[in-house]
């Protein structure tokens, strides 16, 4: 039960990455040059437009990084046992993702390139530690109240 539990966290964990990935490329208006909702259906050509625009992939590695936050807050909720190692999986799949993306399209900054790296495992990490220590607060929590409960 848990192999399913813990499949279902990951899934949950990356679609809520790339939800927030792609409603964080759409906040802007200006940089929507795409009928779809998702831009990665016209990766390639949206790629190709923002090519010379810095801010962009600057913003794309901000977004990215707090996705995977909340996709590894997400998956360290669910899952059961190892919250923070399921939430680095999360940034481990996100980079390769990501790592794919700049081998296929040429169009990436090096800046970008390099702060993939730099990136993906921290801040999925973070949202790890996040549920850690907010489970272990409320554990402490309870161990104190039953100490301190009249008998």
């Amino acid at each position: 039960m848990n192999f399913i539990r813990n499949t279902i966290a990951v899934l949950v964990g990356l679609g809520i990455a790339g939800l927030i990935i792609t409603l964080g490329i759409r906040a802007f208006p200006q940089w929507v040059t795409f009928d779809a909702f998702a831009p990665f259906e016209h990766w390639q050509r949206f790629l190709f437009s923002m090519k010379d625009d810095q801010a962009f992939f600057g913003f794309l590695l901000f977004i990215s990084g707090l996705g995977t936050t909340i996709g590894g807050v997400a998956t360290a909720i669910i899952v059961k046992y190892a919250k923070v190692a399921y939430a680095i999986l999360i940034g481990f799949i996100m980079l390769f993702i990501a790592m794919l993306d700049v081998i296929i399209f040429p169009y990436h900054p090096t800046f970008y390139k390099i702060s993939i790296f730099l990136t993906f495992f921290p801040f999925s990490w973070i949202g790890g530690k996040i549920v850690e220590v907010i489970y272990e607060r409320n554990k402490q929590k309870r161990i104190a109240e039953k100490m301190n409960k009249p008998k």
